[in-house]
C-alpha cells in the first residue's frame, strides 16, 4: 500500500540509526559469499590478521580453524566455547625457529573501538537445515554477534512476540548462526528487547537509557534501545564484561546483563576505585529484591579484576544458607570469572588463603566463622570486601575509636571497623582483621534512615534500583497482601501479645535481644501453637489454596511458620486432612541435636534439603507446598512461586526479603500474594518508610481489599455494561449445554459489526478483570467470580477469532479444551461444555457438511467470523504460493467485508456470499488437482492464464505443458537471493520471454504475462525460504508442492 509504514520501512530506519553510530551498512544480496557459512568471511579474515599483526600466519590460521570448527555439544555448549574465544581470545601454538610457542589470537580489540570492523547487514541469507534470511545481523570483525528480528509496527497480527517465535524457529533451522551469537533482539518499534539464546520471552529485557539515568524510562523509544545497547564502545564492553554463562552441572543458562545492572556495576567499579585511594568506603549498591543482585555481584567481581589489577575479593554473608546460595551462583559462573571461588572453612583457613597470595582469589566466608582477634588477617590494600545484605546489622562493622597502648606505654586512639554483631550466628569481624581493605555493600532492601553504622562503614548509595522501576521494567512483579487473621478467631489478649512482639522488633532489631525477650514473654509459642488455632489455620490455608491458588500458574506456595515445632504441627495436621499429600507438601528447616526422633525422617539431611530445593524449583514436580521457618526466606528463587502464607511475625528487611520470594517474573504472573495470619500490615507499612517516595506511593499499601478488589469490581461493572441487553444468567444457573450456548451467544453479541469499539474495550477491560481476580479471588462474592469466569471465557474466544489472517489455525478441540480448563480453574466446574453446539465437526473450509452446519448456526455474527477467519487463512496460504488466486480471492473477500461493514448487506447475505466464495475456493483447489499439477505448477498455470484471450488461444493440454516447462526452467535457473539482484532478475526475465516465444504466446499479452510470472517467481523465491514441513503437514490446503520444497530445497531455487 502506498505510503504505508511497513516492516521494510522500519528496517531501513534502524539501518540508518546504525549508520549514524558509525557502522558500515551492507545489503545481504549484494555480497558474494558462501551461503553455508555464518560469518562475513572476507571481513573476518581481514580483521583477525589486522588485530594480531605480531603473530605469524600459521598461528592466525590455526585460530580461524578452531573458530570455524566448534562442533561438539549442544548449541548452548558450542556458543559458550565461542563466547570464551570472543571474550578471552583463542590459545594457539606455532613453531618459531624450531621452537613451539604458545600465544593468544584475539577476535576483538576492546580498548580501541576504531580498530574493529562494525557492519550492519540486512536481508542476510544463510542456509543450513533450511534457507533463512534474518532481518538484520551485526557483524563484529566478521562475526555475527547480534541477530535482530523486526516486525511491522503497522500490522496488528505481528508484534515483538511474533519476532521471538521467529528467533526460536531460526535456532532450529540455522543453528550455526547462533553458535556465534552473543545477543538476540526482537523489535516492533513499540517494544524492543534483548536476550540470549537461552532466554525465555519473559526474560528478554528493554534497554531504557543511553547514559544510565533512570528518569523517563517507563516507555523507552526504539532509538534509545539501539543507541543505548549498540554504540561501539558500549557493545564491546557488554560483549566482554556483561554476558556470562551460569552452569549448575545439569543446565547451562546464558545471561545478558540488564541495563540497570550494567550502569550500576560501572558506577560501583568507579566508586571502589576511588575508595581504594581514600577512605575504603566503596558504597552501598541497593537493587530491589528479585532484580538480579547476585548476578550484578558476579559482573562486578569479574570487571573488578581488570579495573583494579586482580584484587583479592572476600564475599561476606551473615548466614550459612545465604553463603550456600551466593557461593553457588559464583561457582556456576566460574568460567566467566576465570577462577574458582573458594569457601573459607574457618578464620585460620581464610588467613592462610589471604597470606598465600598477593593478588586474585575470590573467597567466601560467613561471620560466624570468626572470633575477636587483634591479629590482622591481612594488611594488603588490594582486598575488596563484598558484603551481601549489608544492612543486616552491618556485620558488626560499626566504626569506633579504640584506645590502646603503644610500645612506649602511650595511650593512642585508632579508628577501627567495629565489633558488635547480633543474632547469635553473627559473631565478629575483628576491627583489625582487614584494616586496609575496601568495603562495598550489596542489598535488596533499603538501609534504614536510623541506621548510621552502615553508611559509616560502606558509605552512601552507589545506585538505587527501586521497586517501581523494577516492576516497570518487568524485572520483578508487585507483591500484594491479604489479611486472614480473622479466620483464626484469636481473642483480644492473644492479638495484644502478637502486637507486643512487633513493638519489640521495632524497638530493637537485634534478634539476640528478641530471642531473650521471647523467652520472657513466654506464651507466644503456646499461643500460635495451640492445637485449635493450628487446626483453624490449616483448614483455612487448604480452603484458600485449593479454591483460589492451586490452579494458578504451577500451584507453588510457601507457608512460613513461627517456629520449628509449629512447622511440624502444620505439616502433620495438613496430612491428617489431606493424607494423599505426602509428595505435595514438605517441611524445609534446619535440624537440631535435640530434635525428636520422628522429626528426623521428615527434615532429612543436607543432601535431602538440596533435593527438595531442586523439586520445588521444578515446575512439573509433585512438590507444591513448602513449609519453612527461616530457610528459603532469603536468596532462594522459584519464579513460579506466587503465594506465601505468613504465620510468623516479621518486620523490616527480614519481612521485605521474605515476601520478595513471590515477586519473581514468570509467564503471565500478575503479582505475588502474601496471605497474612499474624497481622503484618503495620510492619509492612513501617518497612516501606525507608523506600523511595514513588515506592511508598505505589506499594505503600498493597492490601488486595484496597488495591485489587476495587479494581476488580470496577472492571466487572464495565464488562456488565458492555453486555447490557444480553442475558447471560444461564451461565451461572444452567446446565453445561446452556453454559456453552451462553458463551457462544455472548461472543455472537459482542462481535457484531456495530460493536467494534465495544469489542476493543471489552478485550481490554476483561483482561484487567482477570488480572485483578487472580489476586483477590478469595474475597470476592461467588456470583461475581462466576460472572468474571464468563467474561474471561468470552474474552479468550473473541481473542482467538480475532487472529484472522495471522496464519493461526482455528481448532475446535483447542478452543473447547481451553475454555473447559479455564472454567475448572476459576469456578471449579467439573462438567464438560461443548462450544458451537450446532457444529459437530472440526473446522474445515473444504468440508461441505461443515459449511452447511455453519449456515444453520443461530449465532450469525459468530458464523460470519468463523467463515471469514477460514477464508482469510486460505488466502494467506495463497499469498505465499499463488499470486493470481491470492489477488482474486483477496479482492472478493475484501469487497464482501466492506459491503457488510458499510451496511449494504445483511448478516445472512454476507454469510451466503462467503459460503459461495468458500465453494469457489474448493472448486479451484480441485481443478488444479484434476489437471495433475503440483501447487507450484498450478500457480504458473494461473499466471499464464491470467490474460483473458489466452484461454481461447491454447488448448488446455498446451497450457499444462507450458506451465510444467516454465516451472522446471525457473527451478533450474534460480539462485539464492536472485530476486534481490538486478542482474539476476534481468536474466530471469530473458529466460521467461524465450519460453513464451517458444510457445508462441500472444504478443499483446506478453507484457502482462511476463509481469505476473515474474511476480509469482519472486513470491516463490521469498516464501520458499519459510517453507516448513510442520506447517504444511498441518495445513488443510494439502500443499504437496510446498512440502516437497521442504524436503528437496535444492530443486526449488534455494541452492546457489
Amino acid at each position: 500500500m502506498a505510503g504505508a509504514y511497513t516492516e521494510d520501512s522500519y528496517e531501513k530506519s534502524v539501518v540508518e540509526l546504525f549508520q549514524n553510530m558509525g557502522y558500515t551498512h551492507v545489503y545481504g544480496p549484494d555480497v558474494e559469499r558462501d551461503y553455508h557459512l555464518p560469518f562475513y568471511e572476507d571481513e573476518l579474515k581481514r580483521a583477525i590478521f589486522h588485530l594480531n599483526p605480531a603473530l605469524p600466519e600459521e598461528a592466525v590460521t590455526e585460530a580461524l580453524n578452531k573458530l570455524k570448527n566448534i562442533d561438539n555439544g549442544e548449541l548452548v555448549q558450542r556458543n559458550a566455547v565461542f563466547m570464551n574465544y570472543l571474550q578471552n581470545g583463542i590459545s594457539v601454538q606455532y613453531r618459531d625457529k624450531g621452537e613451539v610457542r604458545s600465544d593468544i589470537v584475539y577476535l576483538a580489540d576492546y580498548n580501541n573501538p576504531d580498530n574493529n570492523s562494525f557492519v550492519v547487514a540486512n536481508q542476510w541469507t544463510f542456509m543450513e537445515n533450511s534457507c533463512k534470511r534474518p532481518d538484520m545481523i551485526l557483524f563484529l570483525n566478521g562475526l555475527p554477534v547480534v541477530l535482530v528480528e523486526l516486525k511491522s509496527p503497522s500490522r496488528e497480527e505481528t508484534d515483538a512476540s511474533e519476532a521471538y517465535r521467529q528467533l526460536r524457529n531460526y535456532m532450529k533451522e540455522i543453528p550455526s548462526m547462533f553458535v556465534y551469537n552473543a545477543i538476540c533482539v526482537m523489535s516492533d518499534q513499540m517494544t524492543s528487547k534483548a536476550g540470549t539464546i537461552t532466554s525465555g520471552e519473559d526474560r528478554f529485557m528493554e534497554w531504557k537509557t543511553v547514559d544510565g539515568s533512570y528518569e523517563n524510562t517507563r516507555f523507552a523509544q526504539f532509538d534509545t534501545f539501539f543507541e543505548g545497547l549498540f554504540r561501539k564502545q558500549r557493545l564491546l564492553d557488554i560483549l566482554k564484561n556483561f554476558i556470562c554463562f551460569s552452569n549448575n552441572g545439569k543446565e547451562t543458562v546464558k545471561i545478558l546483563a540488564g541495563y540497570h545492572q550494567y550502569f550500576a556495576v560501572k558506577k560501583a567499579i568507579e566508586s571502589t576505585r576511588n575508595a581504594t585511594l581514600t577512605d575504603g568506603k566503596g558504597g552501598v549498591f541497593w537493587h530491589t529484591q528479585g532484580s538480579g543482585k547476585s548476578l550484578s555481584m558476579v559482573f562486578y567481581a569479574h570487571l573488578l579484576q581488570e579495573a583494579l589489577e586482580s584484587p583479592t575479593i572476600v564475599v561476606l554473608t551473615d548466614r550459612n544458607d545465604l553463603d550456600d546460595q551466593l557461593y553457588g551462583q559464583f561457582a556456576k559462573c566460574k568460567g566467566f570469572l576465570r577462577q574458582e571461588p573458594i569457601r573459607a572453612e574457618s578464620r585460620e583457613h581464610l588467613k592462610k588463603l589471604l597470606q598465600g597470595r598477593k593478588a586474585n582469589g575470590i573467597f567466601f566466608t560467613t561471620m560466624q566463622k570468626f572470633e575477636e582477634s587483634h591479629e590482622a588477617l591481612s594488611e594488603r590494600r588490594n582486598i575488596i570486601v563484598m558484603a551481601d545484605e549489608a544492612h543486616r546489622g552491618q556485620y558488626g562493622l560499626a566504626e569506633k575509636i579504640r584506645i590502646s597502648t603503644n610500645e612506649e606505654g602511650e595511650k593512642i586512639a585508632k579508628r577501627v571497623v567495629g565489633t558488635r554483631q547480633y543474632g547469635g550466628v553473627r559473631q565478629y569481624i575483628p576491627p583489625t582483621s582487614l584494616p586496609n581493605a575496601t568495603y562495598i555493600g550489596f542489598t535488596g532492601t533499603p538501609v534504614s534512615t536510623k541506621d548510621r553504622s552502615t553508611r559509616e562503614v560502606f558509605g552512601d548509595y552507589i545506585d538505587v534500583y527501586d521497586m517501581t522501576q523494577a516492576v516497570e521494567d518487568g524485572a520483578t512483579r508487585p507483591v500484594y497482601y491479604e489479611s486472614r487473621v480473622i479466620k483464626l478467631n484469636l481473642d483480644q489478649e492473644t492479638l495484644k501479645r502478637i502486637d507486643d512482639e512487633y513493638e519489640l522488633m521495632a524497638a530493637n532489631a537485634d534478634p539476640d535481644v528478641i530471642e531473650r525477650s521471647k523467652r520472657q514473654l513466654g506464651q507466644m509459642e503456646a499461643i500460635l501453637g495451640n492445637d485449635n488455632t493450628i487446626d483453624s489455620l490449616v483448614r483455612d490455608i487448604l480452603d484458600h489454596y485449593e479454591h483460589y491458588r492451586e490452579g494458578l500458574l504451577t500451584g507453588k506456595a510457601m507457608i512460613v511458620a513461627y517456629s520449628r515445632p509449629i512447622a511440624m504441627k502444620i505439616y502433620r495436621r495438613m496430612l491428617e486432612l489431606r493424607p494423599e499429600w505426602t509428595e505435595k507438601a514438605k517441611v524445609v528447616m534446619t535440624s537440631g541435636n535435640n530434635d525428636p526422633e520422628e522429626w528426623r525422617e521428615i527434615i532429612g539431611n543436607k543432601s535431602y534439603k538440596n533435593e527438595l530445593a531442586r523439586e520445588f524449583k521444578d515446575n512439573d514436580s509433585p512438590m507444591k507446598i513448602a513449609i519453612v521457618v527461616d530457610m528459603w526466606l532469603t536468596g532462594f528463587d522459584v519464579p513460579s512461586l506466587a503465594t506465601m502464607y505468613v504465620y510468623k511475625p516479621m518486620s523490616g528487611h527480614n519481612l521485605m526479603q521474605a515476601i520478595a520470594r513471590v515477586n519473581r517474573v514468570f509467564g503471565d504472573k500478575e503479582g505475588g500474594l502474601v496471605v497474612d495470619y499474624v497481622g503484618i500490615a503495620s510492619a509492612l507499612k513501617q518497612a516501606m518508610n525507608d523506600y523511595t517516595g514513588r515506592d511508598k506511593a505505589n506499594y505503600g499499601d498493597t492490601d488486595v481489599a484496597k488495591a485489587a478488589h476495587p479494581k476488580f469490581l470496577e472492571k466487572l461493572s464495565i464488562c456488565r455494561d458492555l453486555f447490557h441487553g444480553f442475558d447471560y444468567s444461564g451461565f451461572t444457573t444452567g446446565t453445561d449445554l446452556e453454559r456453552a450456548r451462553c458463551i457462544s451467544g455472548a461472543v455472537n453479541f459482542i462481535i457484531g459489526r456495530d460493536k467494534e469499539k465495544k469489542q476493543e474495550c471489552f478485550l481490554r477491560e476483561a483482561l484487567m478483570l482477570r488480572q485483578a481476580l487472580s489476586l483477590c479471588a478469595s474475597i470476592t462474592q461467588e456470583t461475581d467470580r462466576f460472572e468474571a469466569a464468563f467474561f474471561e471465557s468470552v474474552r479468550v474466544l473473541v481473542q482467538r477469532l480475532r487472529s484472522a489472517g495471522a496464519g493461526k489455525k482455528i481448532s475446535l478441540k483447542e478452543m473447547n479444551d481451553r475454555i473447559n480448563a479455564l472454567l475448572k480453574q476459576s469456578i471449579r466446574s467439573e462438567g464438560v461444555i461443548n462450544l458451537f453446539s450446532d457444529v459437530s465437526r472440526e473446522f474445515s473450509l473444504f468440508d461441505p457438511t461443515f459449511l452447511e452446519e455453519i449456515a444453520r448456526m443461530k449465532e450469525k455474527n459468530l458464523a460470519l467470523e468463523l467463515l471469514k477467519k477460514l477464508i482469510l487463512e486460505q488466502v494467506s496460504i495463497y499469498k505465499r504460493t499463488n499470486i493470481v488466486k491470492s489477488e482474486k480471492f483477496s479482492e472478493k473477500i475484501q469487497r464482501l467485508i466492506n459491503s457488510y461493514i458499510n451496511g449494504l448487506i445483511t448478516n445472512e447475505e454476507v454469510i451466503a456470499e462467503m459460503l459461495k466464495l468458500a465453494k469457489q475456493m474448493a472448486e479451484a483447489r480441485k481443478e488444479g488437482r484434476n489437471h495433475g499439477l503440483s501447487p507450484e505448477e498450478e500457480a504458473f498455470y494461473d499466471a499464464l492464464n491470467r490474460p483473458q484471450a489466452v484461454k481461447d488461444f491454447y488448448k488446455n493440454d498446451e497450457l499444462i505443458a507450458m506451465s510444467r516447462e516454465l516451472t522446471e526452467a525457473l527451478r533450474r535457473n534460480s539462485t539464492i537471493d536472485w530476486q534481490k539482484r538486478t542482474q539476476a532478475r534481468a536474466k530471469m526475465r530473458t529466460m521467461i520471454k524465450r519460453l513464451l516465444k517458444k510457445y508462441k504466446y500472444p504478443p499483446d499479452d506478453v507484457p502482462e504475462a511476463l509481469q505476473t510470472v515474474m511476480s509469482q517467481c519472486e513470491l516463490w523465491a521469498d516464501n520458499i525460504m519459510d517453507v516448513r514441513k510442520k506447517s504444511y503437514l498441518n495445513d488443510s490446503s494439502g500443499d504437496e508442492g510446498a512440502l516437497r520444497a521442504a524436503e528437496y530445497p535444492e530443486q526449488y531455487g534455494v541452492s546457489s
